[in-house]
């Protein structure tokens, strides 16, 4: 079957695909987004969230049919060009990337958040990440580079 839909604001057609074959395996394998990453194949660690449709979702559970005419944003759709989105700004340099396998989602799920209201408080931060599991940070450099990137966002509002 093919799949046309929008990636990262790029039309993309891709051949081949099989019903059971997620969004996630075609993102990563036959479009070559290799941000979202594969982790637990069962929506529970986050580390594959994408935008579809302009609502986060666990791409390892989206059979890749159902992207056919929608718009997927990744996490390298962040980013405009060279230059970082905010957010992403905030993670390096609050260094709240180590190992990055759970980045990717965290990206879009904060980024998704601070879109949604720019003064988040912890606990709204926290809810807005809980389906985000980190081993690496202890959580603590992710929710600082959340608040800084709403407070950066809501300097400019």
């Amino acid at each position: 079957m093919r799949v046309n839909f929008t990636v990262n604001g790029r039309p993309e057609a891709v051949d081949g695909v099989w019903e059971g074959e997620s969004l996630l395996y075609v993102l990563r394998e036959r479009v070559g987004l290799p941000g979202a990453k594969n982790a637990c194949e069962q929506g529970e660690c986050g580390s594959c969230t994408v935008y579809l449709d302009g609502r986060p979702v666990c791409a390892c559970l989206v059979a890749a049919g159902q992207a056919e005419g929608r718009e997927v944003r990744t996490v390298e759709g962040l980013a405009e060009g060279d230059r970082l989105d905010p957010i992403q700004e905030a993670f390096v340099e609050c260094g709240a990337v180590q190992c990055g396998f759970c980045t990717p989602g965290l990206l879009v799920q904060a980024h998704d958040l601070i879109e949604r209201n720019a003064e988040p408080t912890d606990a709204e931060i926290r809810e807005a990440l809980a389906g985000n599991l980190c081993r690496c940070t202890g959580y603590e450099k992710i929710l600082d580079a959340v608040r800084l990137a709403a407070a950066r966002k809501a300097e400019v509002a």
